[in-house]
């Protein structure tokens, strides 16, 4: 159905081809960072051990490095001949290296700060008191964790899910170094839009898929930004500009 939508736009085939593995890498790896992200900003936000500064500090890495060395560190590690991907080849005949996976691996730990992040700020704006209450009244910490301190969060997992699914999106330096540029394979929307700048008479493909990757990104952000607010006003911390 939103191949048929998007031929209607009359896109070409490469261009729907960019379009459907941007939307599929950004979910995937969104979704495979989730619980991995829940368990990082839990321990962000409610533990106190030895060592949290630097765990902060690694895990929002990504937001300063520049992604052609996220790229290269996965390439060295990851990649078919890489020091943990040459044993995923040989024991499960499986690769990151020149596949969509590396690409959704890339984009995971890419936009893994946004997610954690905004999951963190969520968990500390739940009422510290409500779990306590939960527990005094028999609750395990699991049964607390999963009936009180997780929906109430629901709304900033939400928007960190959509803050990492668009920068997803957008990822290019780490995907390019570690994935390479492959056509249906590993291009997604800027490694395509990247291959038409460069190709002479594909400046109207590139201006398409740049429109399209601004509406999708600017759609995402707006979602977040309502999510945000909601979980505001449900927590009782509606701003007063507002």
């Amino acid at each position: 159905m939103l191949t048929s939508l998007l031929n209607y736009f009359h896109l070409s085939q490469p261009e729907i081809n960019a379009i459907m593995l941007s939307l599929k890498v950004a979910v995937v790896s969104v979704i495979a960072a989730l619980p991995f992200a829940i368990f990082i900003a839990w321990l962000l936000a409610r533990k106190n051990f030895w060592g949290k500064s630097v765990l902060n500090g690694i895990i929002h890495l990504p937001l300063v490095l520049p992604p052609v060395v996220i790229g290269y560190l996965l390439l060295v590690t990851m990649g078919r001949n890489g020091v943990i991907g040459r044993h995923l080849l040989q024991w499960f005949d499986f690769s990151f290296g020149f596949s969509w996976y590396g690409a959704a691996l890339a984009s995971a730990i890419v936009s893994f700060p946004l997610v954690v992040r905004s999951i963190r700020l969520a968990l500390e704006g739940v009422d510290f008191k409500l779990e306590q209450a939960a527990r005094t009244l028999g609750a395990s910490g699991i049964r607390t964790f999963f009936t009180i301190t997780l929906p109430l969060s629901l709304p900033g997992i939400l928007a960190g899910l959509i803050l990492g699914f668009a920068r997803s999106l957008g990822e290019f330096g780490s995907t390019i170094t570690f994935v390479s540029n492959i056509p249906k394979v590993t291009q997604t929307i800027p490694l395509a839009m990247f291959s038409f700048i460069e190709t002479p008479g594909a400046e109207n493909a590139a201006a398409r898929l740049c429109f399209i990757a601004i509406l999708i990104s600017l759609v995402s952000l707006l979602i977040s930004e309502w999510l945000a607010k909601r979980a505001q006003k449900k927590l009782g911390q509606t701003d007063v500009r507002d």
